[in-house]
């Protein structure tokens, strides 16, 4: 009865977003596919409760390519690239930012995680010219099954599976699968199997 419930509630939550799709599909003709999905997110992000989530897990099911209906987005919870992948059961807390990124099943993502398009979405190879007008490289970020990212960290590279990143850490080069990281830049502090310090 519950998974009835829960399906019935999806559909409804479905039908109210779809102006919204309908613009983001338009939209995404004018601006592009990264701005539109945005505009979009940041709006579907102020809807508080459950409504909120139903809703913007129903806006992301039709506009991201993967987007998986067991999947938990929270309040503020903003994507600025419309390559992001969602997996079952993946939870990504309040004021969460995703660029392109894979979040794999049953990750949880701690409140304010940011996970930009990798380390280089912004050129700085010529002083001369400003930041802003040098073209940068965005990579997919992969945040492996059962990972646990803890608030305010930062992944700009890829997170194995059942890997535990701490709070504000800051992730610049990729970790293995079950290990514990943290610190600023992360690194590899324990592994989960054996539970002793792993070189650095």
């Amino acid at each position: 009865m519950r998974e009835y419930l829960k399906l019935a509630a999806h559909l409804a939550a479905t039908a109210v977003v779809l102006p919204s799709v309908i613009s983001f599909r338009v939209r995404r003709l004018i601006v592009g596919a990264d701005r539109a999905i945005t505009g979009s997110t940041q709006m579907w992000g102020l809807v508080p409760g459950m409504t909120g989530e139903y809703l913007r897990r129903a806006f992301l099911c039709r506009t991201l390519p993967r987007c998986a209906r067991t999947a938990a987005i929270e309040f503020g919870a903003v994507f600025s690239s419309a390559q992001a992948e969602i997996g079952e059961r993946a939870y990504i807390g309040p004021r969460c930012h995703i660029g392109f990124a894979a979040i794999g099943a049953d990750a949880l993502l701690a409140a304010g995680v940011h996970v930009p398009s990798g380390a280089r979405t912004h050129g700085t190879g010529d002083p001369d010219a400003p930041i802003r007008s040098q073209p940068g490289e965005k990579q997919m970020v992969r945040i492996g099954a059962g990972a646990w990212i803890g608030s305010a960290a930062v992944v700009m590279a890829d997170v194995g599976r059942d890997t535990v990143v701490g709070a504000g850490a800051v992730v610049t080069r990729p970790l293995p699968d079950r290990v514990v990281a943290g610190g600023v830049p992360a690194r590899v502090l324990k592994l989960r199997d054996a539970q002793q310090v792993a070189s650095a």
